[in-house]
């Protein structure tokens, strides 16, 4: 069973979703999570999870999208939260590299996520870019589980990930010929812990590097991190999709 974990499929990144939906369960993908990042996007991703059979979504404010915060968006997201293809809370996380400016507010607007989560019993899935030490505090604060999407971080800090309950999800970018760290934490840490993204339109994996990514091409990841592991790629997908199946309800 192939999943992409992580994909914006939304229309705000491509002219028509179901067009990209169709042609990736053509292709052969079998289950995708539409990752919301403001309230129309994770508003959309519900409503597009109701329209397919196996597509689940997830809904968040990211932390480039923290203006879309407000007062009634907590109250917005308890209103839809018990639609049952629902099945985590995210993108959500903190980001010092693009926009370190609103750190005390992303760290408000991450919490109150975070708390969304517990509260409803959800898997969080989180974004963080030069802001390991606050993400990693405040989720073993929170205690909370889920993915850290697009993992670029060294093998010791995923290794601290994995100890507090997170898989570190793994895209496009680990096929890149400059991602060393990336390829030393996946050669190293065990396939139990790891799962597959592509964060479609973006960080598309070669051999498709340049044009808009799109969920199916997750497989390219799969290959190579079977290449990095030496494993077979059947194996790569099954055991990253049963870890994605211990946490996320896609029944």
């Amino acid at each position: 069973m192939l999943i992409d974990t992580h994909c914006h499929v939304l229309s705000s990144e491509y002219d028509n979703p179901d067009d990209i939906i169709k042609e990736c369960f053509d292709e052969g993908l079998d289950k995708m999570i539409i990752n919301g990042f403001d309230k129309n996007s994770s508003f959309e991703a519900v409503s597009l999870s109701k329209k397919y059979k196996n597509v689940y979504a997830s809904i968040g404010i990211g932390p480039e999208n923290i203006d879309s915060y407000d007062d009634d968006t907590i109250d917005d997201f308890k209103r839809i939260i018990n639609e049952n293809k629902i099945v985590a809370i995210g993108e959500i996380g903190l980001d010092y590299y693009w926009t370190k400016e609103t750190k005390e507010k992303q760290i408000k607007v991450f919490k109150s996520m975070l708390q969304l989560a517990k509260d409803n019993n959800l898997p969080v899935i989180v974004h963080s870019r030069d802001a390991f030490e606050d993400t990693y505090n405040i989720l073993k604060e929170y205690n909370v589980t889920g993915i850290i999407h697009c993992f670029t971080g060294s093998l010791e800090i995923a290794k601290m990930y994995n100890k507090i309950g997170f898989y570190i999800g793994i895209g496009g970018v680990v096929t890149f010929k400059n991602a060393k760290k990336v390829v030393e934490a996946v050669k190293n840490v065990d396939i139990s812990n790891i799962v597959l993204e592509t964060d479609s339109p973006y960080l598309t994996p070669e051999p498709y590097r340049g044009k808009k990514n799109k969920p199916y091409y997750v497989k390219h990841v799969a290959l190579k991190i079977a290449d990095i592991k030496e494993m077979d790629v059947k194996d790569v997908i099954a055991l990253t999709s049963e870890n994605v199946l211990s946490k996320f309800d896609l029944s």
